[in-house]
Order: structure tokens, then C-alpha cells, then sequence
């Protein structure tokens, strides 16, 4: 499972940078594009606004085929608070081009990629193509939330891929 919520994530960071080269973060001093998977980053990281912040929830795994396949439920949340510049007041437009931002990156086409192993990263090493694709189904947005002075949305969508022999 690892390697294709790896490979999601890679597929929907690369689509949101070039959808919108602007929305970037920095954490712990880097600069990179505004998409962050929270169980890798420090929970300081958890509360970053302009930015989509995915986490995995609940799975399944159908192992009546040839392969074992896994659904996962990717959880994306994001929130904004508008632009200092119109002292917030824009935020629900703000949200609204964080909800097409993700829409285009997740409808783009097409909705399945090969999926990668990134774990020699670490090491120095090359990312490795696997015999296997990623699949995924459309956005579910969830309705918008008010928290203090930001506009905040959750939307899910469900990854789907092979398990290939010796993956966890």
C-alpha cells in the first residue's frame, strides 16, 4: 500500500504545481508545492493553510483475483483564511480556487499511473517503475466548515491499485 500512496501523492503534488506554480509551502525551510501527506511531516506541519494536507483512511483489500487489490480512501483537507491584502474577505474565493486547483489535478487525465517505489530514495537510490498501476475515482468534496477567521473543506478520494508480491 505504501507504494501507491507514494505514487498518488507524487502524481497529485506534480498536477497542482503545474496547475498553479504559486501555491507552495515551506516547511522546515524548503520551498516546494502547496501538497504535504501529514504522516510524514512533524505535527507542527499539520495546521499549514493554503496547502493540501492528505492523510489515508480506512481500507480494504479484495483478494478473490489474480492479485490481491487494495481501495484506500485518501483524505485531503485545506483551509484558507483570504489574503492579508483584502483582509480576508476573500477567503471563500480563495477556497473556491483551492476546490479547482484539486478538482483539476485529481479529473486530470489520466486517472491511473504506474506505480513507483520511492523507499531507495533514502539510500541514494533510483525510484523503481512497477509492473502495476494506480488507479483513482473522483473528488468528493465535503461541505465547508468555519474555524475562527478560515474557511477549511475535506474532500476524499478513493486510490485504488494491485498488490504486488512483497509489498506491505
Amino acid at each position: 500500500m505504501r507504494n501507491a500512496k507514494d505514487t498518488f501523492y507524487e502524481v497529485l503534488r506534480g498536477r497542482v504545481a503545474v496547475g498553479n506554480p504559486e501555491r507552495t509551502i515551506v516547511l522546515r525551510g524548503v520551498v516546494r508545492p502547496g501538497v504535504m501527506v501529514v504522516e510524514n511531516e512533524l505535527v507542527s506541519a499539520a495546521s499549514v493553510v493554503d496547502c493540501f494536507r492528505l492523510s489515508w483512511g480506512e481500507s480494504e483489500i479484495d483478494v478473490d483475483g489474480a492479485m490481491p487489490m487494495v481501495a484506500m480512501r485518501c483524505v485531503i483537507e485545506y483551509e484558507t483564511a483570504g489574503t492579508a491584502l483584502n483582509a480576508g474577505m476573500d477567503r471563500g474565493r480563495m477556497l473556491a480556487a483551492m476546490d479547482g486547483e484539486l478538482l483539476a489535478a485529481v479529473r486530470g487525465w489520466p486517472q491511473t499511473a504506474v506505480k513507483m517505489n520511492y523507499s531507495g530514495l533514502a539510500f541514494g537510490k533510483a525510484v523503481v517503475a512497477m509492473k502495476t498501476n494506480i488507479w483513482w475515482g473522483d473528488v468528493v468534496l465535503g461541505a465547508v466548515t468555519v474555524e475562527g477567521e478560515r474557511l477549511k473543506r475535506v474532500a476524499t478520494v478513493m486510490v485504488m491499485s494491485y498488490q504486488e508480491a512483497g509489498e506491505l
